[in-house]
């Protein structure tokens, strides 16, 4: 799941384990190929390194909520329609819910501690369901209005959780999971300081949403601003263990306008996120001049 657009032209399998097969030897080796590497979606039925019972629940119960489904939908007016920006509704939640839940896997199999749910008393497995309910509803603040959407999506989310969270949870448990979720939602914005490694996971996966079929929409619209061709200048962004640290990002772009999304974007993201130590990032820049003088931008590593 790389890839926000339906048409003109699919986007690569994620399935399919061809990330960095292009890249070969030499100053790439370190990111060739591994065979986890292009996996993104979150697969219930998968082994993960936490105990994932609970959070399927939820996750059945997400897809099924009529009023989840209907903001999804209604978000993505203000931002796209309105403001000529990026996807910021149904698709882009769910890849970064995706990309969360992975991430989590990831620094959860690499021994990280998280101390959201720990510090409320709750359970390990109240981890992931924290994760994913902060990645679902991180942007419904967008029906209210683009700017300073996070703060107007606290009272939103609050409100949801509210109904949502009786299936699953006494009110004790509904009330700390509740704002460990708001928690999450508020420090997806750089503005604010995340204080639990739950909140730096959903934080760094907003950034991870950055392919070029995101902004599609703008870019036909004619929109050449620099968060747009930035965005297509990226092809594909993946997830995997790190030789040095639990979890590396490797992103692969086609063109030196694609820092701007690294370098400046998701760098802000990492920056304050609690797990600044577990994650390396690795931009490669595929695209080669045919005359042979290379690009302006080979390699760029956070």
């Amino acid at each position: 799941m790389t890839d926000h657009a339906d048409e003109p032209a699919p986007a690569p399998d994620p399935h399919e384990d061809d990330t960095d097969a292009d890249i070969g030897a030499g100053p790439h080796a370190d990111v060739e190929a591994d065979t986890d590497a292009g996996r993104h979606e979150y697969d219930p039925d998968a082994e993960h390194a936490f105990p994932d019972d609970r959070l399927n629940e939820v996750l059945d119960r997400i897809e099924s909520d009529p009023e989840i489904t209907a903001y999804l939908e209604a978000q993505n007016v203000n931002p796209v329609d309105r403001k000529g920006y990026n996807d910021h509704g149904a698709k882009h939640v769910e890849i970064v819910r995706d990309r969360a839940l992975r991430l989590y896997d990831l620094l959860k199999a690499g021994g990280v501690e998280f101390n959201g749910a720990l510090q409320q008393g709750l359970d390990e497995a109240d981890e992931a369901v924290i994760v994913a309910l902060a990645a679902t509803l991180h942007d419904i603040g967008h029906v209210v209005h683009r700017h300073d959407h996070p703060y107007y999506s606290i009272p939103l989310a609050a409100d949801l959780l509210d109904d949502f969270l009786t299936s699953f949870y006494g009110v004790s448990e509904q009330v700390k999971i509740t704002a460990e979720v708001l928690h999450a939602i508020l420090c997806h914005h750089t503005e604010e300081q995340p204080l639990t490694r739950e909140a730096g996971v959903v934080r760094i996966a907003d950034g991870l949403d950055m392919e070029r079929g995101r902004s599609r929409v703008p870019y036909e619209e004619g929109g050449r601003g620099i968060n747009t061709v930035s965005s297509q200048a990226i092809e594909r962004v993946s997830l995997r263990t790190g030789d040095e640290t639990p979890a590396q990002v490797v992103i692969r772009m086609n063109n030196a306008a694609g820092v701007y999304q690294v370098d400046s974007l998701l760098k802000a993201k990492i920056d304050g996120s609690m797990l600044e130590d577990q994650i390396r990032t690795v931009a490669i820049n595929t695209h080669r001049d045919g005359d042979g003088n290379g690009s302006i931008v080979d390699r760029i590593e956070l």
